[in-house]
C-alpha cells in the first residue's frame, strides 16, 4: 500500500520552509535620546555627521574629506587662519588710518606742546580703524562664503552651525565680534588675558576640537 505524502512536501519542521516559521530577528535598538549615536560626539554633531553631506567623528580628524563628509579642523589650521585674518585686518586698518591720521595730525604740527594730545588722538583713531575693519571683515566674508574668511580659505577650513543653517551676517557678527572679541575681551581684562588664552587653547583637549566660543554659539570648525 502506497503511503500518502505529507502536506509539508517532504520538508521537515527544521527546514526554513517547513512546518515552523523562520524566527524574526529582533529589531535594532536605537541609541538613547541623550546620546548622539556617533563615536566621539557627546553633544549634537554638525548636521549629517556620520553620513554623506555631514561631518565625521573626530577620530578621522586630519584626514581628507571622504564622500562629502566633514572632518573636524585641527588646532594649527585654526591658528594659521586667525594669524592670516589678523594680518588682513591690520593692513586694512592701516590703509584706513593713514589718511585720517595725517589729516588729524596736521592740526597739531604747528604746536610742539600738542605732541601728547596728538599721540592720544592717533591711538584712539587707530583703535577705531581696527574695530571698524574687524567689525565688517569677518561677518561679510562669512556671510558670502558660508563660514569662511580669507585666512580660512588659505588653510582650507570653514565654520559650520550644528543646526545646519546658513552662516548669515548677523550670526557671524554674533560669533566673531560680540562673543570672540567683545565678551572674551571684557572677561580677559579682568583675568589678565586668561579668558582669551583658554579660548584659543581649548580645542587642544576638547574631543570635538571646539573653542570656548564654539560652545556658546553651537558651531564647529571643519575642513573645507
Amino acid at each position: 500500500m502506497t503511503e500518502r505524502p505529507s502536506d509539508s512536501g517532504g520538508l521537515s519542521s527544521g527546514d526554513p520552509l517547513g512546518g515552523q516559521p523562520t524566527p524574526t530577528p529582533p529589531p535594532t535598538q536605537e541609541p538613547p535620546p541623550h546620546e548622539s549615536g556617533l563615536p566621539g560626539y557627546t553633544s549634537p554633531p554638525p548636521p549629517g555627521a556620520g553620513g554623506v553631506g555631514g561631518p565625521v567623528s573626530p577620530a578621522t580628524a586630519g584626514q581628507a574629506p571622504v564622500l562629502g563628509r566633514y572632518v573636524l579642523a585641527g588646532w594649527w589650521s585654526r591658528v594659521g587662519a586667525a594669524v592670516i585674518d589678523g594680518i588682513i585686518i591690520g593692513t586694512g586698518a592701516l590703509v584706513l588710518f593713514l589718511p585720517i591720521g595725517a589729516a588729524a595730525g596736521a592740526g597739531f604740527a604747528a604746536d610742539s606742546d600738542a605732541g601728547v594730545a596728538a599721540a592720544i588722538l592717533g591711538l584712539m583713531l587707530w583703535v577705531l580703524c581696527v574695530t571698524l575693519v574687524a567689525l565688517l571683515y569677518a561677518p561679510i566674508m562669512m556671510a558670502r562664503t558660508n563660514g569662511k574668511t580669507l585666512g580660512r580659505m588659505v588653510t582650507n577650513i570653514r565654520v559650520v552651525r550644528t543646526s545646519g543653517e546658513h552662516t548669515s551676517f548677523g550670526f557671524s557678527l554674533l560669533r566673531e565680534v560680540v562673543i570672540k572679541s567683545l565678551l572674551f575681551g571684557i572677561i580677559s581684562s579682568f583675568t589678565f588675558g586668561l579668558a582669551t588664552i583658554l579660548d584659543v587653547l581649548w580645542p587642544l583637549w576638547d574631543e570635538e576640537n571646539r573653542a570656548l566660543h564654539d560652545f556658546i554659539v553651537s558651531t564647529r570648525v571643519v575642513k573645507d
